[in-house]
């Protein structure tokens, strides 16, 4: 940086009715704030049900559990907006833990506690397993091992990361099942682009509500059609409105409410895994809004606050009994389809999350919408996102042969080996296809380790090795952001034609962001002296 002020990216952020900073009208806000949620109750509903149905668990425990992920979500995103990173990005529940998450309850429920139900047993090893993980990556973010990244980062490297979180879900089972209800699908897809891309400029109710407005209509369309019998029960799209009374008014949510948490290293380790998937995609996310919303790029100081607020708040999720916490890409969709980047909104809509998890027919009511929907939700927000991936492109030399090799690699390995890796339903058969027992058992003879004392760490290290590969290759932007990271850190280029040297220009310098202890314990300090 020299002497001159960093310049935002104004090309991107002229379209923002709403910036970071400013503060619709409350009744607007809460409007708006609510359809930042329904861009990402997809995702927030599929982690819990996934789980719940792996660890085999009650009906009526499941929708206090998906509550729980709702009231973790809102506490965790007015953190993260308030003392955080301080970007208008909702937090929920992250894919990226998934796998580590579903391979714990496998070995658990396979074997089963003795005295405990197998579904508890599961819950409380994962929720060990994310407090401990959760912990290390506190570390890494507010000791600022995380930010010292930054100066490895270009656009080439952000460009196929970003591009990769909106590319990895164009096969969720919302979008790609064989039974999809494509009418219900387009339907609502039509309405989001009829409303953001031709109406927009009709009525401002347009521009900023598209996403709640196809929503409604699409799920009122398929509810009349459920209730006159012209699509039954077995339809994708069918309604269930009996199952929205057939609840619990309040739920019952608290820390601790399935029991104290266990730990077992062998399930920390697989779980740290997908934490260092995470803070990849949330370093991806970051940049997504900062360009978005017409921001500069954020500093290392921005992003250590960013990934030591997450890692609290998996470590809160985790007491909670929940499967941890992390950036939506969803909602940053949003931002880019309505103009609405106002932190005030996020924050309004964590309110009413948090206030509305502990209603039980909110959950239900949230889990009757048909997944051609969410389908055509997720279309139109990840669409988005890989077009701001794209973008970023903009600033590097798109003539130069060692750029375009990079990004084009590191898209397709960040297709390619998810889409190996799904040939494994856990990190339990991936372990079993590369042969793990049968190299430990015959590195064990070799070497004559035969006592059970020294055999038992090797296998423990090399599962975890295993796992780990598991992990980081089934996350397509992790794996796409190593790849270009690594190339474009040791193929030789210049700054100018990596696009760093108008990059730098771009990004904020560490002095315009102000944490909590700047903004409010170091201010008053001063104000009483």
């Amino acid at each position: 940086m020299t002497g001159d002020e960093t310049v935002a990216d104004e090309s991107v952020g002229d379209d923002i009715e709403y910036g970071i900073e400013e503060q619709p009208p409350l009744g607007e806000s809460m409007v708006l704030g609510i359809q930042h949620y329904l861009t990402m109750v997809g995702a927030n509903i599929a982690v819990p049900l996934i789980l719940a149905d792996a660890m085999g668990m009650p009906p009526g425990v499941t929708a206090r559990f998906i509550g729980t992920f709702f009231v973790v979500s809102g506490i965790a995103t007015l953190a993260q907006t308030t003392f955080g990173n301080r970007y208008p990005i909702v937090q929920g529940a992250p894919f990226s833990m998934l796998a580590p998450a579903l391979a714990i309850v496998g070995v658990v429920t396979a074997g089963g506690v003795s005295g405990q139900p197998s579904w508890e047993a599961a819950l409380l090893q994962l929720q060990g397993a994310i407090i401990v993980a959760a912990i290390v990556e506190v570390a890494m973010g507010y000791f600022g091992l995380v930010g010292k990244l930054r100066r490895f980062l270009s656009p080439v490297v952000i460009a196929p990361t970003i591009a990769l979180i909106g590319l990895s879900l164009f096969n969720a089972g919302q979008i790609t099942a064989p039974n999809q209800s494509w009418p219900l699908l387009g339907l609502t897809l039509g309405l989001i682009l009829l409303f953001s891309q031709y109406l927009d400029v009709k009525h401002r109710a347009f521009r900023l509500y598209p996403v709640i407005l196809a929503l409604v209509i699409a799920w009122v369309a398929a509810a009349a059609l459920s209730v006159l019998g012209v699509i039954g029960s077995g339809h994708p799209g069918f309604v269930d409105l009996g199952a929205v009374t057939n609840t619990q008014p309040i739920m019952p949510i608290y820390p601790f409410q399935w029991g104290l948490p266990q730990i077992t290293t062998a399930f920390v380790v697989g779980m740290f895994a997908g934490v260092l998937a995470s803070i990849v995609e949330s370093i991806g996310d970051y940049y997504a809004v900062a360009n978005l919303s017409g921001s500069g790029a954020p500093s290392a100081k921005r992003i250590n606050h960013g990934i030591g607020m997450e890692g609290l708040m998996n470590v809160f999720s985790g007491i909670m009994g929940t499967a941890g916490s992390t950036s939506y890409s969803e909602n940053i969709g949003a931002i880019g389809l309505t103009g609405v980047a106002s932190r005030y909104v996020v924050q309004i809509g964590a309110a009413i999350m948090l206030v509305v998890g502990f209603v039980g027919y909110f959950g239900q009511l949230i889990v009757t919408i048909p997944d051609p929907i969410v389908g055509g939700l997720f279309i139109a927000m990840f669409g988005q996102i890989v077009a701001v991936g794209i973008s970023n492109l903009r600033h590097v030399d798109l003539d130069s042969s060692r750029n375009t090799f990079i990004i084009g690699f590191a898209l397709f390995v960040g297709l390619a080996i998810p889409a190996y890796m799904g040939n494994f339903e856990s990190t339990i058969a991936f372990r079993e296809s590369v042969g793990l027992e049968t190299a430990v058992a015959s590195l064990v003879d070799t070497t004559g380790l035969a006592n059970a004392a020294v055999a038992g760490p090797i296998e423990a290290a090399a599962q975890a090795v295993v796992d780990t590969v598991f992990i980081i290759g089934s996350t397509g932007m992790a794996v796409g952001g190593l790849a270009a990271l690594v190339l474009d850190n040791t193929v030789p280029g210049s700054r100018e034609e990596r696009g760093l040297a108008q990059w730098d220009r771009l990004t904020e310098d560490e002095s315009e962001f102000d944490s909590f202890w700047d903004r409010w314990v170091r201010t008053g300090s001063n104000r009483d002296t």
